[in-house]
């Protein structure tokens, strides 16, 4: 079976990828599993959190991206990321110009952060048409002063931040800004570009965790705010229902899905955070993060049966939740 672009499916990842995980460590805490962010592992009287995520469908400021997108999955765990290490592959053709940029996107966003670049990997790649940059971030924590993607319980509500596809109006907005410009407002597309410097999830991951009552969270990446609530359903074993008008989604989004005849709850979505709380912690968790300017909406709460994920639409008809076989971004960029 040919397997679509982007995240490797889930059956595929429980049928194969789970199966082969080298041999059993007492150390490990939390290992591979559907829906997770990241690891966490003991060391001493610590553990450490770590995180890998790739950046392959972008173009400009891929350096920072990389950055951002790992340092999103630390912070998922409710803690700040301090370390980031990168795999660099460029294509034929690259120039010192190039590693230049990269390296000081990457340097930007790390000092940005209050994060370490702690080593890495560069290399001119055979047969790569883009750069792409495989990142890694970890952050060092106390046992037990965490969160997983796998600990939401029925009953839990769903609180979204920010909006959906920030990640892939950015994108979409500046690596097609001539086929977009003058079939979308140029307003609106200068504003889309802005939408990178909102992907990063750090502080409202860790001002969510400060307040308590979370019991998970997850950063919707490929597959965008639907494919991050399977997720996270997936990782706690439990159903959701979803209220469509609940979901924020920004002007620019709405009007370059249009364009593109993509849905924008599938595409790329770093920069929202959704984050599971108890019912009596989600309005407090809202507050909190409105006092730091951050948008936050309740969409939907969590149900025991694992199998109802179900969306209820503006106009009240009741639909399963799409699980995205392929992030939207992709259909964008094939065009």
């Amino acid at each position: 079976m040919k397997l679509p672009m982007g995240k490797v499916p889930a059956e595929t990842l429980k049928k194969t990828v789970l199966r082969h995980l080298g041999v059993r460590n007492e150390e490990v805490i939390l290992g591979p599993a559907l829906g997770e962010d990241g690891s966490v592992v003991k060391v001493g009287d610590k553990v450490l959190i770590s995180a890998m995520d790739p950046i392959t469908g972008a173009l400009e400021r891929i350096g920072w991206l990389a950055v951002n997108i790992n340092a999103n999955d630390v912070a998922t765990f409710g803690i700040r990321p301090s370390f980031f290490t990168s795999c660099i592959l460029l294509p034929e053709e690259s120039t010192e110009k190039t590693v230049q940029t990269i390296c000081r996107q990457i340097d930007s966003a790390a000092k940005k952060l209050g994060i370490a670049v702690i080593g890495g990997h560069s290399e001119v790649t055979p047969e790569l048409n883009r750069p792409v940059i495989v990142g890694c971030a970890m952050g060092v924590t106390e046992p037990g002063r965490y969160v997983t993607s796998g600990g939401s319980k029925p009953g839990d509500k769903l609180i979204l931040t920010k909006s959906a596809g920030i990640e892939g109006t950015a994108i979409l907005a500046t690596d097609k800004y001539e086929e977009l410009k003058g079939k979308v407002d140029e307003s609106l597309l200068k504003s889309a570009m802005r939408f990178y410097d909102r992907i990063s999830v750090v502080e409202e991951a860790v001002s969510a965790s400060n307040v308590g009552g979370v019991t998970a969270m997850h950063d919707p990446t490929e597959g965008g705010v639907a494919g991050g609530i399977h997720e996270l359903a997936d990782a706690s074993d439990v159903g959701v229902r979803i209220l469509e008008k609940k979901i924020p989604v920004a002007l620019e989004t709405s009007e370059i899905c249009r364009f593109f005849n993509i849905d924008p709850l599938q595409l790329i979505g770093s920069g929202a955070l959704l984050i599971s709380a108890w019912p009596g912690s989600s309005e407090k968790i809202v507050g909190e993060l409105a006092k730091n300017n951050i948008r936050a909406s309740i969409v939907g709460e969590f149900l025991e049966d694992r199998e109802t994920r179900t969306l209820v639409r503006s106009d009240a008809t009741v639909t399963d939740l799409v699980r995205p076989v392929c992030d939207h971004l992709w259909l964008a960029l094939e065009r």
